[in-house]
């Protein structure tokens, strides 16, 4: 079946449209070390205000980015990036991830907590906090490139890692977990120095990469159990390096030949999605078309093949678009790409990194998303392996003229489904005089609320001496819709 209603490629009723938010050396957010709490939360808001404009409706939030805290709740310190300093919180005190998730729902946008699941320092760690677990722990952690990292051979740092994650799903209410390409070191001139590791731990594998991305496999699988007998409903994602493997160095990998996570990052997620590990898995195709080592289109239908029923959101490099390298000369990149991942079956949406090219409208793509691609709203992909059953809908739909500006609809929250879940959201849709009433066509889609105390809404973009038709639907955490409410017809 098709990804989108009805074949429409311009503006399909679901589809997911991620933007990376990295607080790692400030990249994204926020834009400095030591602002106020008031300039962080402005600049937050902001943010996601222009993603909201442009169709964006999912965040991807960057919370741990070297075992350290973008949270409160935590049992590691505050991030520097914040504050300048390791282990200072917020003043005056609040929490960055339960504000960043409050103000991603309100705008109708999933808020997906981001972990860097094996950086421990952004440098030689001589400025980290006193209760770092680098200090704490340091048997634990390996030095690589000028960065200590933890040893992913190690039982205890995968146990600490798990536990980690799941601090933040119990205790926060995000709709996903996200792990970015960074497992294994990206390599440098000198071997990883794990050795010791493999000998006390490795055997039984033929070879220390074998053993490694084994290593690799515990920790996802260990993740993606722990999530869901947890909270079900939250997903748990994984965006690798866009090449798997080069089918001239295995038979099951893509006609490229570059860099792969499989070989050199030791990520098999292949595996991930074959076992059903993950909900979603999000390879990072920062290429363009025809690109000889790895290009786009092949890469595009090699992961597509390769997703065995789970999602795949399509990572593309909004930060190339002004490259002048080969291909990015051509300014139409990601628009065509788009165009093509829409016409893949397989393929449910994308994520681009990162924010701030977005907000800077490199290259005026984000002008072509607010104006073109994301003109309209849209839900994001529903995923039935975890939750297929619909909620009731809303009941006792009422339409007002509110004054001579605006329409007002009320209506009430219905029962539990079969399932026992209660709604999560609305959407709101609005027909003119004319229009079939089809509940396929976003184009109709006036509203998406994650708000399940929502139950009133302002129509403020009537006509006069227009005839509108309002239909509400109800929305469970999955994002499972039902059938639409009563219909309301009303002559403003």
């Amino acid at each position: 079946m098709l990804p989108f209603a009805n074949g429409q490629n311009e503006a399909p009723k679901r589809e997911f449209r991620g933007v990376w938010v990295a607080t790692v050396a400030n990249i994204d957010w926020p834009s400095k070390q030591g602002l106020t709490t008031d300039q962080q939360k402005a600049e937050l808001m902001a943010i996601f205000d222009t993603h909201q404009r442009a169709g964006i409706n999912a965040i991807m939030f960057q919370i741990r980015p070297a075992a350290d805290a973008f949270y409160a709740q935590s049992r590691e310190p505050w991030s520097r990036f914040l504050s300048g300093i390791q282990g200072q919180a917020p003043v005056p005190l609040y929490d960055p991830l339960e504000f960043a998730i409050k103000e991603a729902h309100a705008r109708g946008m999933e808020l997906h907590a981001w972990f860097n699941p094996y950086r421990a320092t952004f440098d030689s760690g001589n400025t980290v906090a006193r209760n770092h677990i680098t200090r704490i722990n340091p048997e634990w952690f390996f030095t690589y490139g000028g960065k200590k990292l933890f040893n992913p051979g190690l039982p205890q740092v995968r146990a600490y890692i798990t536990s980690i994650v799941m601090d933040v799903v119990k205790n926060y209410d995000i709709d996903g977990v996200h792990f970015d390409d960074y497992f294994y070191p990206y390599p440098e001139n000198s071997p990883i120095p794990d050795a010791g590791t493999f000998r006390q731990y490795g055997s039984g594998f033929a070879s220390i990469d074998d053993w490694r991305r084994d290593n690799v496999n515990i920790l996802i699988k260990a993740i993606s159990d722990s999530i869901h007998a947890e909270k079900p409903y939250v997903k748990f994602g994984v965006s690798p390096f866009g090449i798997w493997d080069n089918k001239r160095n295995h038979p099951d990998g893509s006609e490229t030949a570059g860099f792969s996570g499989y070989r050199q990052l030791y990520a098999d997620a292949r595996k991930w999605t074959q076992e059903g590990w993950v909900d979603y898995i999000n390879p990072q195709i920062y290429f363009p078309f025809n690109y000889p080592a790895a290009a786009f289109e092949v890469l595009l239908d090699w992961w597509s093949k390769n997703s065995y029923g789970k999602h795949l959101y399509i990572g593309q490099a909004v930060y190339r678009v002004l490259e002048n390298g080969q291909g990015w000369r051509e300014r139409d990149q990601l628009s065509r790409q788009i165009r093509a991942l829409r016409q893949n079956k397989n393929v449910q949406g994308s994520v681009f990194f990162s924010s701030k090219s977005l907000t800077n409208n490199l290259g005026g793509f984000r002008d072509s998303l607010q104006y073109n691609y994301y003109r309209y709203k849209t839900l994001p992909p529903a995923m039935p392996w975890i939750d297929n059953v619909s909620p009731l809908p809303p009941r006792g739909l009422t339409v007002r003229a509110t004054n001579d500006r605006a329409i007002t609809l009320h209506w009430q929250k219905p029962d539990a489904a079969s399932d026992g879940d209660m709604p999560y959201g609305y959407v709101i849709y609005r027909f003119e005089a004319g229009d079939k009433i089809d509940l396929e066509d976003a184009r109709k889609i006036l509203q998406i609320s994650y708000n399940n105390s929502y139950t009133t809404y302002t129509d403020d973009s009537v006509i006069k001496n227009h005839s509108y038709t309002y239909v509400i639907t109800s929305l469970d955490r999955m994002k499972n819709e039902s059938v639409g409410s009563n219909i309301k017809n009303i002559v403003f």
